[in-house]
């Protein structure tokens, strides 16, 4: 995906987050905004367009925490964001004493206030929270500090709810007005179109460096991450290894397996390459068989054993089992490392290159380093 494609894409979010946006404000004068004075109506005009064009996570969050203050100016307050994938709430924004506490806190769906806020999509003013069986000390308590009174809303972005916006103890002599719960509602519908688009630039940007076929980063992102690689390891005095893994066999099975096996036979080999490799390490499929790997701050002989590791664990293991293909894939593995054998991107690209032209040019699988030659294999 090239730099113009990107542009499109992100192009077409605002264009949408524009669409979202006037539906936004329809939804706001019904609640009660046209009653607001003329200030606040610049100050949410001036929102909507800071959120909107606000594509990534920590400038959005930097315009909320900005906004809430000049609008509401509570002392103590949060946003919880949803993990999808666990069904939990967590602390993406505290601000207030003892907040630092809050960061580890996870809240359940329909746990506490705050999780019955995100269950049901609904807003909640609370009093006294001692008379609201909801209330849960663990989940809604602000450290340090007793807590009477919450008023939390839904961050909604169509039938999905993102989060929770709370604050903690904000009620005045008057109690919580209707204008300042039309003000907190106007918030969090804004922060979901923010917080919709910057999910969306992360999904883009995703798929601009990996490989959708192996789920490993792709080639253009090689390059990139080789040349962070090298200023780290030039700043810090760090080593670090590049691994080349050739498995010539894979581009003859286009022919012999079915699209389908072939899918997920560089699936599997995505996987296998995750779950070998250190969190730290980064693969990358390069294409035609051939896959690159990264090892950050490991010396040349950590990578020469890394290095054989891999081809044994390459030449002894069967692929596509579970579809009674037990494909084989012999592999050549070559090394090479910064700064001893290059310390540039492309002296360290030649190094890996001319070492496994000594394999191919023996024409058997094995292991090989720059500037030594063949080692034994495990």
């Amino acid at each position: 995906m090239d730099k113009d494609h990107k542009r499109s894409d992100s192009d077409e979010i605002v264009a949408g987050s524009s669409q979202a946006l006037a539906q936004r404000s329809a939804a706001l004068v019904r609640r009660g905004l046209r009653d607001l004075s003329s200030s606040n109506v610049e100050s949410f005009v001036e929102l909507g367009k800071a959120l909107t064009s606000s594509l990534q996570l920590d400038q959005a969050l930097r315009v909320i925490m900005e906004k809430m203050d000049e609008l509401l100016r509570p002392d103590t307050w949060y946003l919880l964001l949803l993990d999808e994938s666990k069904q939990e709430l967590y602390f993406e924004l505290a601000i207030g004493k003892e907040s630092q506490a809050l960061k580890d806190v996870r809240v359940k769906l329909g746990q506490g206030i705050a999780g019955w806020v995100a269950e049901k999509g609904e807003a909640v003013i609370v009093s006294e929270v001692g008379k609201d069986s909801r209330f849960l000390p663990e989940v809604d308590g602000w450290p340090e500090t007793e807590t009477h009174s919450i008023v939390a809303v839904p961050i909604r972005f169509r039938e999905l709810c993102l989060g929770v916006i709370g604050l903690v103890n904000c009620f005045g002599p008057e109690g919580f007005s209707q204008t300042d719960l039309s003000l907190l509602h106007a918030l969090a519908d804004f922060s979901a179109i923010a917080l919709e688009n910057a999910r969306h630039v992360k999904v883009i940007h995703g798929l601009t460096i990996t490989d959708e076929h192996t789920g490993l980063y792709n080639t253009r992102h090689l390059a990139f991450i080789l040349d962070t690689e090298i200023h780290r390891s030039e700043r810090y005095s760090y080593e670090f290894s590049l691994l080349c893994i050739d498995l010539a066999s894979l581009k003859d099975l286009t022919k012999s397996l079915s699209y389908d096996h072939f899918s997920h036979l560089l699936l599997e080999l995505g996987q296998a390459f995750k779950h070998e490799l250190r969190l730290i390490d980064f693969a990358f499929y390069y294409g035609d068989g051939e896959f690159m790997v990264i090892l950050p701050q490991t010396s040349k002989e950590g990578g020469r054993l890394i290095a054989r590791r891999l081809h044994k664990f390459f030449r002894e293991t069967s692929w596509l089992r579970g579809e009674g293909q037990n494909v084989r894939l012999p592999p050549r593995v070559g090394v090479a490392a910064f700064p001893e054998d290059g310390k540039t991107k492309a002296d360290l690209l030649h190094a890996i290159d001319e070492a496994m032209y000594l394999l191919k040019k023996s024409s058997v699988d094995g292991v090989v380093a720059a500037k030594i030659g063949h080692l034994s294999p495990l």
